[in-house]
């Protein structure tokens, strides 16, 4: 889902509360922050880089990922890469939301689109929330070795190239396409073991690193990961 359509869709929920109510300030009634975390901006790589926001609570979405437009009810791929805030299990409320208090754990430093944000009034977000985004390059380009194998998965897990490859597929998902994208999911599987094994990252900081598993991300294409034994195969989802 991008960040920009679950503001709109945070300001339509409370449309006619708000204008019953004239309200112009924040009540702190946490539905912003219950529809999922924020994206990352430049601005917000100081909070990022002495700690005030973990890697540990990043994810990373790949240019080309297909992400939810709740606005138009369906996937579409994103355009750039975005590094958003983490939610909860498998909710979307942010990581940092404090649900008894109604409050943010990390209020102070909190990110800009944060900062920005009026949910009677979304203009503002509306009108940064496509620049100067903040990505792994940023963060990571200075970290010899780590960063080059960021940049090699980019290149052997690009999403343009797994679409390719779905497009590729027969039906029964047993031609050379489908062992193509059966060693990338391997390849995306074993990189983030191998980089916690060796380096001594956290596992929860390869989402971070390497955007969403495969293995979970190649669902929103119609299609999963079959095991039988030692045997792996592509077949739809459902299946």
């Amino acid at each position: 889902m991008s960040g920009q359509n679950l503001f709109k869709q945070a300001a339509a929920i409370k449309a006619d509360e708000l204008v019953k109510n004239s309200i112009s300030e924040c009540r702190r009634c946490g539905t912003c922050c219950k529809k999922g975390g924020p994206s990352l901006h430049i601005k917000d790589q100081p909070l990022v880089e002495k700690g005030a926001i973990h890697t540990r609570y990043l994810y990373t979405l790949r240019k080309g990922e297909l992400a939810r437009d709740n606005v138009k009810g369906q996937l579409a791929p994103i355009a750039g890469e975005l590094i958003k805030i983490k939610g909860r299990a498998t909710a979307w409320t942010c990581i940092f939301y404090d649900g008894i208090k109604n409050a943010c754990k990390i209020y102070a430093d909190r990110p800009v689109e944060c900062r920005v944000l009026k949910c009677w009034d979304t203009r503002a977000i509306e009108n940064m929330y496509a620049e100067n985004r903040l990505t792994r390059r940023h963060l990571m380009s200075g970290v010899k070795g780590l960063w080059e194998l960021i940049e090699d998965h980019e290149t052997r897990c690009d999403y343009a190239l797994i679409k390719r490859m779905v497009q590729e597929l027969d039906t029964g998902c047993k031609n050379e396409a489908a062992e193509n994208l059966l060693e990338m999911i391997q390849y995306d599987t074993q990189i983030r073991g191998l980089v916690v094994k060796k380096s001594g990252v956290s596992e929860d900081m390869t989402d971070f690193l390497f955007g969403r598993p495969l293995l979970e991300t190649i669902t929103t294409l119609g299609l999963r990961v079959k095991q039988s034994g030692k045997m792996h195969q592509l077949v739809p989802v459902g299946r």
